[in-house]
């Protein structure tokens, strides 16, 4: 009799770790590296982003302003990731909105990059929007759990209003496609370039539950991730944001990354990090 209750509590466990697991996800602006930001230039802080990456190790990091050259050194330098995107434009300097994701852990299933315009499938902007902004986006396996995940990054307009609201509106109609095709968890990570109370998010915090606001444990250090290379003045808003979806998630952690060096910050927005139980 014994033996059949450990029995019973041991297949109740595994079946508890299949259709339930964490995942540690980052958001991180790594601020692009083609201008001149005297002494926070890329050559000067790249090693202490590529630190940083490492030490954290999250399952997935949605970067942005992430350049080719910037990309290549990080994954040259972090050899456990691989990496999925494209650039916003056909110039050489274009940036990517990329996903980094552990390749020992995770396999590739689909994935694609739109853009958040008129016409998705097409290079371009719409709207008032400044420049061409996009969305990447992968469905990923765990090779030992076969657990899936949806997971998106992007980068919203800093001018255009309307294309913030479009681009909210395009996402969310985006991941409701998604879930029809494979519905499983969904994760999207970004650079918002609005804070929590602008109109257009709304929408998103109605519809997708926020890291930072709905973690089960207290939230850790800063609401505030832009920080504008400014070390010696208290950074006041928040435009990174990491959500995902209601019914099949649940934030366990949530921590603004406010780690320097010399008196300097890494990139001039913090990153942000959250530990996700999958359902």
């Amino acid at each position: 009799m014994k033996t059949k209750n450990i029995s019973t509590i041991l297949f109740i466990l595994f079946a508890s770790f299949l259709f339930s697991q964490t995942i540690d996800v980052m958001s991180f602006n790594i601020r692009l590296a083609s201008v001149d930001d005297g002494g926070n230039h890329w050559n000067i802080r790249k090693d202490k982003v590529k630190d940083l990456i490492s030490y954290y190790e999250a399952d997935f990091v949605g970067l942005q302003e992430a350049q080719k050259p910037q990309i290549d050194y990080l994954l040259d330098n972090n050899s456990a990731y691989g990496f999925l995107g494209r650039p916003r434009t056909e110039e050489p300097n274009a940036e990517f909105s990329c996903i980094f994701y552990l390749k020992s852990k995770y396999k590739v299933l689909e994935q694609n990059t739109f853009w958040l315009s008129e016409n998705p499938e097409k290079s371009g902007k719409s709207w008032d929007a400044a420049y061409p902004r996009i969305v990447t986006y992968a469905l990923f396996e765990n090779i030992k759990t076969k657990k899936k995940v949806w997971v998106l990054n992007t980068h919203f307009d800093h001018v255009g209003v309307i294309a913030r609201q479009k681009s909210a509106e395009i996402i969310l109609e985006k991941i409701k496609t998604l879930q029809k095709k494979r519905n499983v968890p969904v994760v999207l990570t970004g650079d918002f370039n609005s804070v929590e109370s602008d109109s257009w998010m709304k929408p998103l915090f109605e519809n997708l539950q926020e890291a930072r606001i709905n973690s089960v444990t207290k939230p850790y250090a800063e609401k505030a991730t832009w920080n504008g290379f400014k070390f010696n003045e208290k950074p006041s808003e928040q435009i990174d944001f990491i959500f995902s979806s209601k019914n099949n998630t649940k934030v366990l952690k949530y921590r603004t990354i406010t780690d320097f060096y010399d008196y300097k910050y890494p990139s001039d927005h913090f990153p942000i990090v959250a530990k996700i139980q999958l359902k």
